[in-house]
């Protein structure tokens, strides 16, 4: 295994980060754990999770990953081994059931002072190692991004509120790094600006979707996080299953999540489905599958501190963390810039 330094801290971070949205609703408490031991056994020492999963968020099962995760941390006593991130949501209008008194959910101090408590009594835990923005709080089209709109400002948690309210929680050490997720250019530079003038911790890294069919960082962010030292946590590195194969010619697998849920918008307009069956195709040439092909690619990129990898299986994670042992050559490089040159990020 791996590891590389979050941001500008010390603290060494497996390539590999274990993602847990299924704990709890596709995954068990016993085959968490099992996924848990599996993931730590082959050095992985990242685990992420947030205050929403699992995913699809419900009323019933909120909280259950980050609960599966606490248990699991206080039967095997190995905290200081490990590196636990999570989140919390941005502005989730129609969430009554999210915070007290039905009160929808912000990036206020007092959400984000509730947030904090709430997941580390879940996580059975004194410290949360890397704390997220799951997404901005300032209204804006964030998955599934195609084109700019502006939806204004006025009705936003200014960036200043919500990042003292995250530093004070890092002087009492509830909490030992900030991160982004889903954010833009412009408002991760607004927040590393604000460390910069009020001496309040910077943000380590940036969890954002990449892939080989959604390359949308590589256009402003990819250069933030090499100039300004914000590394990358690539989410969906498997575009939620499409780069497996599984659903290669309208295949509808029983317990995928895309047969389950739905909400597959992303990967399923426009070039996408040709996209995709390209990428496994060009996967071939090379003597892999799609999944190795595609993993090892986001692992290849400069700006990646690691890659995000999730399974509802232990056999689904030994071959995911298998991939990244693939050599990363100069032709596939050159194959994969091709295939970009020709589709574009064809699934924002």
């Amino acid at each position: 295994m791996k590891y590389s330094n979050l941001g500008r801290t010390d603290t060494k971070v497996s390539r590999i980060c274990l993602g847990t949205m299924t704990f709890g609703e596709q995954n068990t408490e016993s085959e968490a754990h099992a996924q848990l031991d599996y993931a730590v056994s082959r050095g992985v020492n990242f685990i992420d999770t947030a205050e929403l999963y699992p995913i699809p968020p419900k009323p019933d099962t909120r909280g259950l990953t980050e609960k599966y995760i606490g248990t699991w941390l206080k039967n095997r006593n190995n905290r200081d081994k490990l590196v636990v991130a999570t989140k919390i949501v941005g502005r989730m209008e129609g969430a009554d059931w999210f915070r007290p008194e039905g009160k929808p959910p912000r990036q206020t101090k007092a959400d984000i002072d509730f947030a904090v408590e709430r997941s580390l009594k879940s996580l059975q835990t004194d410290y949360i190692d890397l704390y997220q923005l799951h997404w901005p709080d300032r209204p804006r089209e964030v998955f599934g991004f195609h084109s700019f709109q502006d939806f204004g400002v006025d009705d936003m948690i200014p960036f200043e509120d919500t990042l003292e309210a995250l530093a004070r929680h890092v002087e009492k050490g509830n909490i030992r790094h900030l991160g982004l997720s889903n954010e833009s250019a412009w408002g991760t530079m607004r927040y590393l600006a604000l460390s910069d003038k009020h001496g309040w911790p910077r943000m380590a890294s940036i969890q954002n979707v990449y892939s080989m069919v959604s390359r949308r960082f590589d256009y402003d962010l990819a250069e933030i996080a090499m100039r300004e030292d914000i590394g990358l946590l690539a989410y969906s590195p498997l575009a939620q299953g499409f780069l497996t194969g599984k659903y290669r010619h309208g295949a509808s697998p029983k317990c995928a999540r895309k047969t389950l849920f739905g909400r597959m918008e992303r990967y399923e307009g426009g070039a996408a489905a040709q996209a995709i069956a390209e990428c496994e195709d060009l996967a071939k040439e090379f003597g892999l599958s799609s999944a190795q092909f595609a993993l090892k690619f986001v692992d290849s990129r400069s700006f990646t501190t690691a890659t995000i990898i999730g399974a509802t299986t232990t056999a689904q994670l030994a071959e995911n963390i298998d991939a990244f042992d693939v050599k990363w050559s100069d032709e596939m490089h050159k194959a994969a810039h091709k295939f970009h040159v020709k589709y574009r990020s064809p699934c924002p």
